[in-house]
């Protein structure tokens, strides 16, 4: 059977059963910020695992995306190596949330593997947590198991928590025999069950968590009111039993993988040697880069990015090591698309943006590693020989090729080996765990006071107080900014501030971007203003610091009036609608593969996060600044509606990165423009944005880009502005606004004039260097020159201008520059000609030598380097030693 048959069939058999059939969430959490990536199924339920969200349903099933590369769940290593380990795989998984329990899920368990699938109940054995009596019995009574092949384990391998707070339960396991066929129907002890089940003979293939306790911080167990199943079933490990192979890696999901790299490797694929795990890695770490740079992780250097970076780069030097000097992990990208488009058609749509990125990076590290081969081609010819005939590479040298030049260390045993070289391997691993003891440390301050969990925003005096059988809270703000309503919710909270809920909420609570409202409560004899609107995990509170004569806990039951601030609503409503508008236009200037990273649609400016790799052009930018023009001028109507997701995203609506959607959507539509998933509020006609300003454009991270932009009132003030300061600026330069431009240009034009002419005046005359030590030596019959000056310089140019003066000279010198800068600031500049650099005098040793003795650090090119100077004072006797540091090098 084919693993999209086994996917489709798992989905359609609990669909069957009542389950609602969930698409796979991103592989970047949703709100939440305790993990790096989605690694199991029921990552997108956590908060209604947690009793902070009410889901319309209470069944549910799934086809996860899943990585596991870093932090806890860290099997990077182990990829290639093994049959199982991957850094992406699919789970799939079906949830109660308290609905069913333990019996159903055992019997769907158990019905689905044997019935649907087919497994002989023979090779199926089940384990349990060594307390759980209720799951050992319902395995016999409902899945016929006998109790002999039923294994009552620990903690550590059936027993499930989500943090050391919070829900957790025991979980029951179904393994699958994969010993030889002459054992088939054999029933082992549990040692031995055990012991062969980590040597791969006894394969887990589900898990299944009863989620029954609640764990408070004293570690007692209470029952949760409503148990709640969550279970996990690895689709690559349910392929290789269902296809009767070995291997996850000889299933269908990756056989044309494999496939094509040994089509661009020009050799068929062998399981067996080094070579064979190179192929493994290159066809797993390509699912991993293809689906992460899809649900838009961009290579980086720290976070997500940076696990995405080490997983590619991974790939490459497994790429390196069979031979390929060229881009090879990008074409294997490709393959995971074509096969992987039907399953996951988003991935498709995103294929130009995931090539693009796959493809410059795997570039950026190519170039990288050829540096540290040039690196490693001029430590090499230096060395001592070592203890043995064959020099050894020291572990210092070893280690900076590793840090510095992200060479990878297998690769340069690999150069080194090459070149009949050995390397220091027990240095290399004393700097790296310097390195570790550093990094440790400076963790450990970040980790302090870190909140995995926060289910209330600030710390309260009182608990709520409710109207008993209150209605449910409903939000009206979409069609009424003022009216009556109910309070059903009210705390006494901390600073003389309260909390109210009110029935009918015209207030906007802040999502997708937006901010919260502002605004006013208005009660029989007081008020309150608004100033805060958060989400307590139950309710949407309305916290403010109420005057006059406040009833206190007798405010329950009573009429208010609601009132939210026009100003600030509409304000916000111009820049949210805005945001459509640019983001329509960013993906008609720049490409389909622009998608929304981010953004902060606040009543003064708008800030819009995107994909995008390159910083944008001044051409680009007007072209995005007109069509948003346009969009206005044309005064679309903006249409909202509420349909089924599915429905929605088939019209061709825009689901947005990061966003968790439920069953019913709210679309947002300017016709013929844009047509989003989004709950926000917006302006009734694009017209009504006003003027539309971009103030800048920047990178934020890795291949994401931020547009900020005003609009309407605070736009108009910004060019007004920039009126006034033109004027402002026409009046110091005596010239009329319109002709600036042309002023400023015949300035600049004065200005390169009169450079040129000190360039000159200064070449003639030396430069104006005042002459602090000349001195001669010889290097093996050789006269080498020293000598250090010291100039006035307009900036690190005339610095350089001099130094290409001296080499230009000819000879065998160095030369020791220190440049006195506008502003009291000092600067020391070495210099070394091509001959210099041959006798091992180079101008970077030189300067680290010079700024050590005035408190300066500095580096640079064999030619040029430069360095800060902390002690000025003793700058002219550091020039003077310069001349016994080059006799010092030369020497060498």
């Amino acid at each position: 059977m084919k693993s999209a048959e086994i996917r489709r069939s798992f989905l359609e058999y609990f669909q069957a059963r009542g389950h609602e059939i969930r698409p796979s969430s991103s592989l970047v959490p949703a709100s939440d910020p305790t993990l790096l990536f989605t690694n199991a199924g029921m990552v997108q339920f956590k908060g209604a695992f947690l009793g902070m969200e009410k889901l319309s349903f209470d069944r549910a099933v799934t086809s996860q995306k899943c990585v596991r590369a870093g932090g806890k769940h860290n099997d990077l290593e182990e990829v290639g190596r093994t049959a199982r380990h991957h850094t992406f795989f699919e789970m799939l998984g079906n949830f109660s949330f308290g609905d069913y329990f333990k019996r159903e899920a055992i019997a769907y368990g158990w019905e689905f593997l044997t019935g649907e699938m087919g497994l002989e109940p023979d090779r199926l054995f089940v384990t349990v947590h060594y307390t759980d009596d209720e799951a050992a019995a319902l395995w016999t009574e409902v899945a016929g198991v006998s109790p002999d092949r039923i294994y009552r384990l620990g903690d550590k391998d059936n027993f499930w928590q989500m943090a050391d707070t919070g829900p957790c339960g025991p979980c029951s396991e179904v393994h699958y025999d994969l010993r030889p066929a002459a054992e088939w129907g054999t029933v082992p002890r549990t040692e031995e069950f055990e012991r062969r089940g980590e040597a791969g003979e006894f394969l887990e293939l589900w898990n299944l968590v009863f989620m029954q306790f609640d764990r408070d911080e004293a570690g007692v167990q209470t029952p949760l009111p409503a148990p709640s199943i969550d279970t996990g079933l690895g689709l690559e490990r349910l392929a290789a039993v269902m296809q009767g192979v070995d291997s996850n890696y000889h299933t269908d999901l990756f056989v044309p993988l494999l496939e094509r790299v040994a089509e661009v490797v020009g050799r068929p694929y062998a399981a067996a040697g080094e070579n064979g795990v190179s192929y493994r890695v290159l066809a797993d770490h390509a699912r991993a880069v293809a689906f992460l740079l899809g649900d838009g992780v961009f290579p980086s250097n720290e976070g997500r990015g940076y696990v995405l970076r080490r997983i590619l780069r991974r790939g490459v030097r497994h790429a390196w090591l069979l031979g390929r000097r060229e881009p090879t992990l990008t074409e294997v990208v490709g393959a995971v698309i074509d096969e992987m488009s039907e399953a996951y058609p988003d991935l498709a749509a995103q294929r130009e943006s995931v090539l693009a990125n796959s493809l410059r990076e795997e570039k950026r590290f190519l170039a990288t590693v050829d540096g540290g081969m040039e690196r490693l081609e001029r430590v090499a010819p230096a060395l001592a020989a070592g203890t043995s005939a064959r020099p050894v590479i020291p572990g210092a040298d070893v280690f900076q090729l590793y840090d510095t030049f992200g060479f990878p260390v297998d690769l340069t045993r690999i150069v080194a080996e090459e070149r009949g070289y050995d390397l220091d391997m027990e240095g290399f691993e004393k700097a790296l765990e310097e390195q570790r003891a550093r990094s440790r440390g400076a963790r450990f301050s970040d980790k302090l006071g870190v909140t995995v969990e926060r289910r209330v925003t600030v710390d309260q005096a009182e608990a709520w107080a409710k109207v008993p059988e209150a209605p449910a809270e409903a939000f009206v703000g979409y069609d009424s900014l003022e009216g009556q309503t109910t309070v059903i919710g009210y705390r006494a909270g901390v600073n003389s501030q309260s909390d109210l809920v009110v029935q009918h909420r015209p207030f906007y609570l802040e999502a997708g971007g937006q901010v919260s409202d502002r605004g006013r409560i208005f009660g029989a004899g007081w008020s309150m203003e608004v100033e805060e609107i958060v989400h307590d995990g139950n309710h949407i509170v309305l916290r403010g610091r109420p005057t006059g004569d406040f009833p206190g806990e007798a405010v329950l039951g009573t009429t208010v009036t609601a009132q939210v601030d026009p100003t600030h609503r509409r304000d916000t409503e111009r820049n949210h609608t805005a945001t459509h508008l640019l983001h329509a236009a960013l993906r008609s200037v720049l490409g389909g593969h622009v998608r929304q990273r981010g953004s902060l649609v606040a009543p003064d400016r708008l800030r819009f996060d995107f994909a995008h790799t390159a910083p944008m052009t001044d051409t680009e930018l007007d072209d995005v600044g007109a069509m948003v023009v346009e969009g206005i001028w044309a005064s679309h109507p903006v249409r909202t509606s509420i349909r089924p997701y599915a429905e929605a995203v088939e019209a061709g609506a825009m689901a947005l990165f990061g966003e968790k959607y439920g069953d019913e959507v709210r679309i947002v539509e300017i016709p013929d423009v844009s047509m989003e998933l989004c709950g926000g509020t917006h302006v009734r006609h694009t017209g009504e944005i006003g003027p539309f300003v971009i103030t800048s454009e920047s990178g934020v991270a890795a291949g994401v880009r931020r547009i900020e932009a005003l609009t309407g009132r605070v736009a108009f003030d910004h060019l007004a502005g920039y009126k006034r300061r033109i004027g402002e600026l026409a009046g110091t330069m005596k010239a009329q606004p319109a002709n600036v431009e042309r002023r400023v240009n015949e300035l600049l034009a004065e200005k390169a004039a009169l450079e040129a002419l000190v360039d000159d005046l200064q070449r003639q005359d030396g430069g104006g260097a005042e002459i602090l030590a000349e001195a001669e030596c010889d290097v093996s019959g050789t006269r080498l020159t020293y000598r250090g000056v010291r100039i006035r310089a307009r900036g690190a140019r005339d610095a350089r201008n001099w130094g290409d003066r001296f080499r230009e000279s000819g000879g065998i010198g160095v030369a020791v520059v220190a440049a006195e800068m506008p502003g009291d600031k000092h600067v020391l500049f070495a210099f070394a000609t091509d001959s210099a650099i041959a006798a091992g005098v180079r101008a970077d040793a030189v300067v680290r030598e010079v700024a050590a003795a005035v408190g300066g650090r500095g580096g640079g090119r064999p030619h040029m380097a430069q360095a800060g100077v902390a002690d000025p004072e003793g700058i002219v006797a550091a020039v003077r030693r310069g001349a016994e540091v080059v006799g010092n090098l030369a020497g060498k």
